[in-house]
């Protein structure tokens, strides 16, 4: 036998199983990004490089980014994130779109990292954004939305948290403990860390980034006062409004929260998984120069990203994904002979009509095989149709589940199907 081609490494196949599950998560996400009034756009996978080179930081652009010349000798790049086009595409058309926008998309990213369980290099990404509006309250209702996702997915405030600080919080912060202002991008990459190595790798990573030993304990206690955000009039109120949503229980203050992308200038949160593995499972937070760093006017803007990879797992883990997913055939229609085809395929059409996911076997074969057949993938009942079914008008229809089996006029073939289909299909 030839050998089999490999599919790409890091990438994934979405065999009817897998896709059910990708469908019932990305049904949940179009459910609640609609119901708050946003709308579905999507960008090109390819963009010039020198979008991203600014605004998304140098790990993404240098380690992470799939990028190549074209034949044009234009260097492109396979989209690593979708908020600098979204930036891009506002920018493009800022004085024909109505403001605030209230826009979402889910589509494949790449990222050239090392593929592990949770992470891949092709994945999808949920991207939901307000632009336009600078208030607390807007930054409030994208926390919601995440809230309510992880909700109505079945998770619950003791399973996942979302932790939320605030950029302007912790610039004042490090202002007081005479952090210059040239270290303060790379500061947020040191708070970034914290969590990520460990507490010697973590301090010998902030001297080297030019703090002193002192800012270094000073930073460290700084980032274990969770009363910090009291100090900030934005998330003081920030706290208040998400009352309102009702889903405080998700949310909850952390000053070692802080996004590592170079954009964000606000409000920032992170929802990670608790107990167990302890994942990440999206962030974003707010953007106020990211439209003007692509040309546009200043505008305010706030939003997040979810990859599906990590957030499927977290719902495996915890249990509560449906069984019995996917949308597969609810009736096999039996081909008895060549001669009767042509009815099998006209009750075929009548099934269909009336909404029933319906197939017919390919090809005149033992109704013993067919029903195995059907058995493979599922399929709850079958519907006869021999010669002497066809002569009097009639079908038999079999529940594949007890055995039981009737024969119905032509006429009642919809009503007697659905009386053996179980009310879940």
């Amino acid at each position: 036998m030839a050998e089999i081609v490999r599919r790409v490494k890091g990438t994934r196949d979405f065999y009817p199983d897998q896709m059910a599950i990708r469908r019932w998560m990305f049904d949940i996400i179009r459910r609640v990004s609609t119901r708050f009034g946003y709308q579905e756009y999507d960008g090109p996978c390819l963009e010039f490089i020198d979008l991203y080179a600014a605004k998304s930081g140098e790990e993404l652009v240098k380690e992470q980014s799939f990028v190549f010349t074209s034949r044009g000798g234009e260097d492109l790049t396979l989209r690593p994130e979708l908020t600098p086009t979204l930036a891009r595409m506002v920018a493009q058309k800022q004085y024909d779109l109505p403001l605030p926008l209230r826009w979402w998309s889910i589509g494949p990213m790449w990222r050239y990292e090392k593929p592990q369980r949770g992470r891949t290099r092709e994945f999808f990404q949920w991207n939901i954004d307000l632009v336009g509006a600078g208030s607390v309250a807007a930054d409030a209702e994208i926390v919601a939305v995440a809230a309510t996702f992880l909700k109505e997915a079945g998770l619950s405030p003791d399973q996942v948290r979302i932790y939320v600080n605030n950029r302007r919080l912790m610039d004042a912060a490090f202002a007081r403990l005479e952090i210059s202002k040239d270290l303060g991008k790379q500061v947020f990459r040191v708070v970034d860390k914290l969590d990520k190595l460990s507490e010697p790798a973590w301090r010998k990573y902030a001297l080297e980034s030019g703090l002193t030993e002192t800012q270094v304990d000073a930073l460290l206690e700084l980032l274990n006062d969770n009363d910090l955000w009291q100090e900030s009039e934005e998330l003081v109120e920030f706290f208040k409004l998400l009352a309102a949503f009702g889903i405080q229980d998700y949310v909850q203050y952390n000053p070692r929260v802080i996004r590592g992308l170079d954009y964000y200038t606000g409000t920032v949160f992170e929802a990670f998984e608790l107990g167990g593995q302890g994942r990440a499972i999206f962030g974003g937070g707010r953007y106020d120069n990211l439209v003007a760093d692509v040309g546009g006017n200043a505008l305010s803007g706030v939003g997040f990203a979810m990859g599906d990879v990590v957030i499927e797992l977290v719902l495996t883990d915890a249990g509560v994904i449906p069984a019995n997913l996917g949308e597969k055939p609810q009736v096999l229609v039996t081909v008895f002979d060549e001669a009767t085809l042509p009815e099998s395929l006209k009750a075929a059409v009548r099934l269909r009509e009336a909404g029933l996911r319906t197939v017919v076997y390919p090809e005149a074969d033992k109704m013993g095989k067919q029903f195995k057949f059907a058995d493979k993938l599922d399929i709850p009942v079958a519907v006869i149709l021999g010669p002497d079914e066809v002569k009097a008008g009639q079908a038999a229809v079999k529940n594949l589940k007890t055995r039981e089996q009737v024969v119905a006029a032509r006429a009642d073939l919809v009503s007697e199907v659905e009386k053996f289909l179980p009310s879940a299909l």
